[in-house]
């Protein structure tokens, strides 16, 4: 029987300076893409990660008055690690986000501020590759992204932007979702996957909250094994995927 043909990931485009990551929640970069980020700002380019919530919900045994603080700090570090210094938070309710003009327009925003010719999101399906139920937060913010995307172009598309002195930007060229179980690009992470590791380890009181599991051995080992089963469709190389949307 003749084996069937493994479809190789293209690499991602590398002409680009601004990239803006828009996410939910603390920690779902750096369960997703964080070692491409740090292969990214290694390179020069500037990255900014926009997140709905501050994670307040994350955590069953710890009240979201005490929790959102905690995870902003952890989400902070865990940038850090890959090189990403600007952070910001739009303060929608973890857990509750509403898809809709709202957090379109305070996606935008971002978009006219921050100027990126790629935007990065999360799978925005209902399912993780048809196996595991996707969470509405996860839904709603990159389906929300892709929209805001177009809308951060249009003049009269939330116009009270403008009034606040955030002008039309019509230059995303891409939006890049990672988690996509149709990915069709990638990034090489032999030199970001250690410091991904470490990304997502300062995410530790998530992670100690989430499972028994030593967290080194379990970020380490999770990162890992995505990594060489996305390298297996890239020329063996570790790598991160990305389902491209070009724009």
């Amino acid at each position: 029987m003749t084996e069937p043909t493994i479809t190789q990931l293209k690499p991602m485009p590398d002409d680009w300076r601004r990239a803006l990551a828009v996410v939910a929640h603390p920690d779902d970069l750096e369960y997703g893409c964080s070692a491409a980020i740090a292969a990214w700002t290694d390179a020069g380019r500037e990255v900014t990660y926009v997140l709905a919530t501050r994670g307040e919900a994350g955590i069953d045994t710890l009240e979201p008055a005490k929790c959102g603080p905690l995870r902003e700090r952890e989400q902070r570090a865990g940038a850090a690690v890959v090189g990403v210094s600007a952070v910001e938070f739009l303060d929608h309710q973890d857990g509750v986000i509403e898809y809709g003009t709202a957090l379109r327009r305070d996606i935008a925003a971002a978009i006219r501020r921050h100027r990126p010719e790629l935007v990065i999101t999360l799978n925005h399906r209902d399912t993780w590759g048809g196996v595991a139920w996707n969470t509405p937060d996860h839904v709603a913010v990159g389906r929300a992204t892709l929209d805001a995307a177009g809308d951060a172009g249009n003049r009269w598309i939330f116009p009270e932007l403008a009034a606040q002195g955030l002008e039309p930007w019509n230059g995303v060229r891409w939006v890049a979702v990672a988690g996509s179980s149709t990915p069709t690009h990638a990034v090489d992470a032999t030199t970001g996957l250690e410091r991904g590791v470490r990304s997502l380890l300062e995410h530790r009181t998530y992670i100690k909250a989430l499972t028994d599991e030593d967290p080194e051995t379990y970020a380490r080992g999770f990162l890992t094994a995505n990594a060489e089963a996305t390298g297996e469709r890239f020329g063996g190389k570790p790598a991160v995927a990305f389902e491209l949307f070009s724009r």
